[in-house]
Protein backbone atom coordinates (compact mmCIF):
# COMPACT_ATOMS: atom_id res chain seq x y z
CA UNK A 1 0.00 0.00 0.00
CA UNK A 2 2.84 2.59 1.10
CA UNK A 3 4.54 1.89 -2.63
CA UNK A 4 1.29 2.23 -4.57
CA UNK A 5 0.81 5.29 -2.82
CA UNK A 6 4.25 6.58 -2.83
CA UNK A 7 4.53 7.35 1.36
CA UNK A 8 7.68 7.89 2.19
CA UNK A 9 9.19 7.19 6.11
CA UNK A 10 11.40 10.03 6.74
CA UNK A 11 12.16 9.31 10.66
CA UNK A 12 11.89 6.75 13.49
CA UNK A 13 12.00 8.31 17.03
CA UNK A 14 12.02 7.09 20.59
CA UNK A 15 8.46 7.88 20.60
CA UNK A 16 7.70 9.68 17.45
CA UNK A 17 7.76 8.72 13.97
CA UNK A 18 7.09 11.06 10.26
CA UNK A 19 6.13 10.23 7.08
CA UNK A 20 5.63 11.94 4.17
CA UNK A 21 3.73 12.06 0.68
CA UNK A 22 3.36 14.64 -2.37
CA UNK A 23 -0.12 14.48 -3.63
CA UNK A 24 -0.27 13.66 -7.11
CA UNK A 25 -2.94 12.83 -9.54
CA UNK A 26 -3.46 9.39 -8.44
CA UNK A 27 -4.56 10.70 -5.12
CA UNK A 28 -7.07 13.49 -6.32
CA UNK A 29 -10.75 13.20 -5.90
CA UNK A 30 -13.58 13.90 -7.47
CA UNK A 31 -13.15 18.01 -6.95
CA UNK A 32 -9.13 17.79 -7.77
CA UNK A 33 -7.87 17.95 -4.27
CA UNK A 34 -6.20 14.87 -2.46
CA UNK A 35 -8.74 12.45 -1.28
CA UNK A 36 -9.47 12.15 2.51
CA UNK A 37 -8.73 8.24 2.09
CA UNK A 38 -4.59 9.27 1.55
CA UNK A 39 -4.63 11.37 4.30
CA UNK A 40 -6.75 8.99 6.55
CA UNK A 41 -4.08 6.10 5.44
CA UNK A 42 -1.08 8.27 6.64
CA UNK A 43 -2.06 8.94 10.17
CA UNK A 44 -2.77 5.39 10.87
CA UNK A 45 0.36 4.15 8.78
CA UNK A 46 2.86 6.96 10.83
CA UNK A 47 1.11 5.56 14.18
CA UNK A 48 2.91 2.09 13.85
CA UNK A 49 6.39 2.93 13.67
CA UNK A 50 7.50 5.00 16.76
CA UNK A 51 10.62 2.72 17.86
CA UNK A 52 8.77 0.80 20.85
CA UNK A 53 6.58 -0.45 18.52
CA UNK A 54 8.80 -1.88 16.26
CA UNK A 55 10.90 -4.52 18.09
CA UNK A 56 10.63 -7.81 15.96
CA UNK A 57 7.20 -10.56 16.74
CA UNK A 58 5.02 -7.65 18.17
CA UNK A 59 1.89 -7.08 16.17
CA UNK A 60 -0.27 -4.05 16.25
CA UNK A 61 -3.81 -3.53 14.34
CA UNK A 62 -5.69 -0.24 14.70
CA UNK A 63 -8.87 -0.58 16.97
CA UNK A 64 -9.75 3.20 16.47
CA UNK A 65 -8.64 5.83 13.73
CA UNK A 66 -10.00 9.51 14.24
CA UNK A 67 -9.08 12.17 12.04
CA UNK A 68 -10.25 16.18 11.73
CA UNK A 69 -9.53 17.55 8.57
CA UNK A 70 -8.30 21.40 8.42
CA UNK A 71 -7.80 22.23 5.42
CA UNK A 72 -7.64 20.81 1.86
CA UNK A 73 -4.91 19.52 0.19
CA UNK A 74 -4.10 20.29 -3.44
CA UNK A 75 -2.12 18.34 -6.05
CA UNK A 76 1.55 18.99 -5.71
CA UNK A 77 1.24 19.71 -2.20
CA UNK A 78 4.13 17.77 -0.06
CA UNK A 79 1.89 16.47 3.46
CA UNK A 80 4.39 15.46 6.11
CA UNK A 81 2.85 13.04 9.31
CA UNK A 82 3.94 13.11 12.76
CA UNK A 83 2.75 10.96 15.11
CA UNK A 84 3.46 11.02 18.47
CA UNK A 85 2.91 8.10 21.26
CA UNK A 86 0.68 9.21 24.28
CA UNK A 87 0.42 6.02 26.02
CA UNK A 88 1.77 2.81 25.81
CA UNK A 89 0.28 0.22 27.83
CA UNK A 90 0.35 -3.67 28.02
CA UNK A 91 -2.10 -3.82 25.45
CA UNK A 92 -2.93 -0.54 23.86
CA UNK A 93 -1.19 2.14 22.80
CA UNK A 94 -2.52 5.65 21.97
CA UNK A 95 -1.14 8.26 19.35
CA UNK A 96 -1.43 11.55 18.44
CA UNK A 97 -0.89 12.51 14.77
CA UNK A 98 -0.57 15.75 12.82
CA UNK A 99 -0.05 16.31 9.01
CA UNK A 100 1.21 19.96 7.74
CA UNK A 101 1.90 21.09 3.86
CA UNK A 102 4.88 22.27 3.08
CA UNK A 103 3.84 25.73 4.29
CA UNK A 104 3.65 24.52 8.07
CA UNK A 105 0.10 24.99 7.63
CA UNK A 106 -1.74 22.00 9.30
CA UNK A 107 -4.11 19.99 7.23
CA UNK A 108 -5.21 17.50 9.56
CA UNK A 109 -5.17 15.58 12.85
CA UNK A 110 -5.80 12.51 14.34
CA UNK A 111 -5.78 9.95 17.15
CA UNK A 112 -4.97 6.47 17.02
CA UNK A 113 -5.40 3.31 19.14
CA UNK A 114 -3.35 0.30 18.62
CA UNK A 115 -3.33 -2.97 19.37
CA UNK A 116 -0.09 -4.24 20.74
CA UNK A 117 0.39 -8.43 21.27
CA UNK A 118 3.86 -10.19 21.54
Amino acid sequence: MLRTLNINLREIGESHAVMEVTVDERHRNYFGGAHGGLIATLIDTVSFFPRPLLPSGKTCTTTNLAVTYVRPALVGDVLTARSELMHSGRKLVSLSVTVKNQHDKLVAHGNATLMVSG
